[in-house]
């Protein structure tokens, strides 16, 4: 075991973050192992997100479905309502594929990495984890945390993403054989709380004592960045419909794409020319106002108007009537929409 796995470890044993899908050092001690569906789903849920907005989602999952059968056998439309607000909605497909797919095969997750990454919506990274946390097999687990620490430990200097084959190979030099699934958290948690992107706590830092960029004094600025491109914006329409008796007028995207599987209000495709497209219905459409949301590679600009439609008009495959209506239960950008429409229609 190297110098920073050991100097990790001892400090993990009485500093680790209380999750509600972790099982503590003291209780590994004791023989007590980690439920690898809470490893799986959480993991799942932390690719983009904050443990902060996790958090309940994940004990929301877990009370309605507490194992991965359950999971397999929830309705669709369900899943993608609880995680609506998560994002990456390609996440949630992949995670019902997933679970199915486990439950078929008697409910038990794979322990080795390559079985792992045969799963659906499982990469390099979070078959690692789950190798290393859920089983206790030695990977090495390399996320935005863990590069920042290395980057810094080793003063790897060349910038991201070039630099990661060099920050994998000194990240797996230090990945010990005991107790990896710890040793992955312990430096997700030094990343998380002390080892952090701005104003890094050196003082404070167990492993300060091995950090070269700390010798140096350049751990502020690492891991270089590539500078990054300026994102495009886009523009469209959505049409926030409603019927006299209090239905509103949704429909399923497609699977494939952005939001995919969810509902949301009808609308054009966005571009970054002037949207064109039909309304769903007639109706007396009234200007509701613009909202804005931010995606991962893009800016959006989503005109919203609303207007009463007839319920004898057909509706369009995938579309649907529905009177109970939670806005929590819609992605974060049809959740705006609905906001902004309240006040016209």
């Amino acid at each position: 075991m190297t110098k920073l796995a050991d100097s990790l470890l001892a400090w993990y044993d009485t500093n680790a973050r209380e999750l509600p899908w972790r099982t503590s050092p003291s209780d590994r001690a004791k023989g007590l192992r980690p439920d690898p569906y809470h490893v799986w789903l959480s993991e799942i849920m932390l690719q983009q997100t904050t443990v902060i907005v996790v958090r309940d989602y994940f004990e929301k999952f877990i009370t309605t479905w507490p194992r991965v059968e359950d999971l397999a056998d929830a309705i669709d439309e369900d899943v993608m309502s609880a995680w609506a607000g998560l994002g990456y909605y390609a996440r949630a497909r992949n995670l019902l594929k997933c679970a199915r797919q486990v439950a078929a095969a008697g409910g038990q997750f794979p322990q080795d990495e390559v079985e792992l990454l045969a799963l659906p919506g499982i990469g390099p990274y979070t078959a690692a984890a789950i190798s290393a946390i859920a089983f206790d097999r030695p990977a090495n687990v390399v996320d935005g945390n863990v590069e920042r620490v290395i980057s810094r430990v080793e003063a790897i200097t060349q910038e991201l993403p070039s630099s990661r084959p060099a920050v994998r190979e000194a990240a797996g030099q230090h990945a010990p054989e005991f107790r990896p699934g710890d040793y992955a958290q312990a430096l997700m948690d030094l990343g998380s709380g002390i080892c952090t992107p701005r104003s890094p706590k050196c003082e404070i830092c167990p492993v300060a004592h091995l950090c070269e960029a700390e010798r140096q004094g350049i751990q502020e600025t690492l891991p270089r960045k590539a500078p990054k491109r300026k994102k495009p914006t886009r523009r469209g329409i959505a049409w926030v419909a409603r019927t006299a008796d209090g239905a509103w007028l949704l429909e399923t995207r497609p699977e494939k794409g952005l939001l995919g599987g969810t509902r949301g209000w009808p609308g054009t495709e966005w571009t970054e020319k002037e949207p064109v497209g039909d309304p769903p219905a007639k109706a007396d459409w009234i200007e509701a106002g613009l909202v804005r949301h931010t995606f991962t590679h893009f800016h959006l600009e989503l005109e919203v108007r609303t207007g009463y439609i007839n319920t004898a008009q057909p509706l369009c495959e995938g579309r649907c009537l529905v009177h109970d209506l939670d806005p929590d239960h819609l992605p974060s950008v049809m959740k705006k929409a609905f906001e902004r429409a309240q006040g016209a229609i």
